[in-house]
């Protein structure tokens, strides 16, 4: 009864938290893309992160921060489906939007001479199409759960997810083994084109680094222009993205082949899956000092109007 009361807390401090900061992520993001004449497609692409972090955090977290205040099978059939159907379909989205995020990072930071330097986005509109893509590739990918989520309020005699209100129908075997190849291909690629593109950005960033030594060395004035800083923390959430994916999935392949359920590791699990939703933006947060730059260029604002 203590594991679950502290997990219930936790879950709670996490989907509140982790929702307020990708808001805000997202609101610091929207007035600098609005405010400046030069659209940058990275802002875009990290205001669509934001939203995908809150989508997973309200389908995951939604259910367990009810359940802390002692509500119990409040979804029906229909709500059970939307909720782990977006659930899905916003994880798939994370890390289509996290690969695109590090490809079109290592693209704007390759020197001025690379081929890559081609491919540049030319403004931020051309990042939209890609957006398209994703949801309508995970929305087909989770297409199954539509047919296979039931309410448990429903039916208690069936296998009951660590939701305790959705649980999961025996699927057509067919089906599965349609779909489960198609989301290992997903991630393969994506995050295959993320780890090429984070090691391109090393390379590009220790090269960047020995100029750095040089110019001090020489006693030469030095300053790291904004498109290497904005590189280093799109790293750090590369890095953060793929420890709590991969430790996601470890725990999620021994919870499969163990024998008996284990309280413990499945609070562990639900953690790991709240977790990079809600780290991602307070990472940015910190890194780049989005609220202080946010709330001075609102008071310079209401100093001007006044």
């Amino acid at each position: 009864m203590f594991l679950n009361y502290i997990n219930k807390i936790i879950s709670l401090f996490m989907t509140v938290f982790g929702t307020l900061g990708n808001m805000s992520v997202s609101v610091n993001y929207m007035f600098s893309w609005w405010g400046s004449p030069e659209k940058k497609p990275i802002h875009l692409i990290l205001i669509h992160m934001a939203f995908t972090n809150i989508l997973i955090l309200l389908a995951k977290g939604l259910p367990k921060t009810i359940l802390a205040f002692g509500l119990r099978n409040f979804l029906d059939d229909i709500g059970c489906k939307i909720i782990v159907y977006l659930e899905r379909v916003a994880r798939g989205l994370s890390i289509c939007t996290s690969s695109l995020l590090t490809v079109v990072q290592a693209i704007i930071i390759s020197p001025r001479g690379s081929g890559w330097r081609k491919l540049k986005p030319k403004s931020a509109w051309h990042i939209l199409p890609f957006f398209s893509f994703f949801w309508i590739l995970n929305a087909l990918i989770s297409t199954n759960l539509i047919y296979s989520i039931k309410s448990a309020s429903m039916n208690i005699s069936q296998r009951i997810n660590d939701d305790n209100y959705c649980y999961f129908m025996l699927e057509n075997e067919k089906i599965k083994w349609i779909v489960l190849p198609l989301m290992v291909l997903r991630d393969a690629v994506f995050q295959g084109a993320m780890g090429g593109a984070s090691g391109y950005m090393v390379f590009l960033l220790h090269k960047h680094h020995q100029q750095v030594l040089y110019l001090l060395n020489s006693k030469l004035l030095y300053r790291t222009p904004p498109e290497l800083r904005a590189a280093q923390s799109v790293l750090l959430l590369m890095l953060c993205f793929v420890f709590f994916y991969w430790t996601d999935c470890a725990f999620s392949l021994i919870i499969s082949i163990s024998s008996r359920d284990n309280n413990l590791m499945l609070n562990t699990l639900e953690f790991l899956t709240l977790g990079c939703a809600t780290f991602r933006p307070f990472v940015l947060i910190h890194r780049d000092g989005l609220q202080v730059k946010f709330w001075h260029a609102q008071w310079e604002k209401l100093r001007k109007c006044l």
